[in-house]
């Protein structure tokens, strides 16, 4: 009688496990996914700026840059993840730059799409990440060949000299947007160095905050800049609907300055 119960134990034991380790999944799997870049450095990458959260490949996040970057420092990259709901925010990674965060935008009240121009090292995967309200990672991407250096050289009014007579100084323009129905694009453009801290001499300086508010001093979106946003940022944004009002956009840089400006809410031909 004891052995037939030790045996019907074992049995117990034996099924049970399974169903343990399939209630169990490792955080953050991808199952059944290939990498579409097939990127040796995507699970360094992943575990860096995404960390244990789910994370899946998902064509539904556009990513949109030129094949060869004819300027190294000033790659040109949309990213669009219209199809998506509830998007918390989008994390833009360039692999093999020395510096591969450029940029981390949260919507708020805007569309979950921008368009801005970076600097690439070397030829790279870009990648954005676009987080969902469940904590989902949501990556597109697409490969940029460059012959590089974007990262390391000074760029034009850093070597000129005239970077400190524009310093912070805003200019925008708002259109009707071309990829929502009752949308407005808002495409601004900050005067800013935005030194990488990889030129000898030169230590990083860089934006790193700016908000825009609606009227009544409502954030409709933040946007986070980090070293490999190209020099002078040229940003388009799409916010939602067409109303009259104006807007303001605010911000500083790593060094503690100021940015402040008033943008009209008129379509312009």
């Amino acid at each position: 009688m004891l052995n037939r119960r030790h045996a019907m134990g074992r049995l117990l034991v034996g099924l049970a496990a399974p169903l343990a380790v399939r209630a169990q999944p490792r955080a953050g799997a991808m199952p059944g996914q290939k990498d579409p870049l097939e990127s040796m450095q995507w699970p360094d990458i992943r575990r860096e700026f995404l960390g244990n959260a789910p994370v899946v490949f998902d064509d539904r996040v556009k990513v949109v840059g030129p094949a060869f970057a004819e300027d190294p420092m000033a790659v040109p990259v949309s990213v669009s993840a219209l199809e998506l709901r509830d998007v918390a925010q989008i994390a833009v990674i360039v692999e093999r730059n020395p510096i591969r965060k450029v940029l981390d935008f949260y919507p708020r009240q805007a569309l979950p799409a921008l368009s801005f121009r970076f600097k690439l090292e070397q030829a790279s995967p870009v990648r954005a990440a676009v987080k969902t309200a469940d904590g989902v990672w949501h990556v597109g991407g697409t490969f940029v060949e460059s012959s590089g250096g974007g990262c390391t050289l000074p760029g034009v009014t850093r070597s000129d000299g005239s970077w400190a007579s524009t310093l912070g100084q805003v200019s925008g323009a708002l259109f009707e947007s071309p990829l929502a129905a009752e949308a407005t694009r808002l495409r601004l453009r900050v005067m800013h160095p935005m030194d990488t801290g990889l030129v000898a001499g030169v230590p990083a300086f860089f934006i790193n905050r700016l908000a825009v508010l609606d009227e009544g001093g409502a954030e409709l979106l933040v946007f986070n800049g980090y070293e490999p946003l190209s020099e002078n940022p040229v940003l388009s944004f799409e916010l939602p609907g067409r109303a009259s009002a104006s807007l303001r956009v605010r911000g500083s840089d790593n060094n503690g300055n100021r940015i402040d400006a008033a943008i009209g809410r008129r379509l312009l031909p």
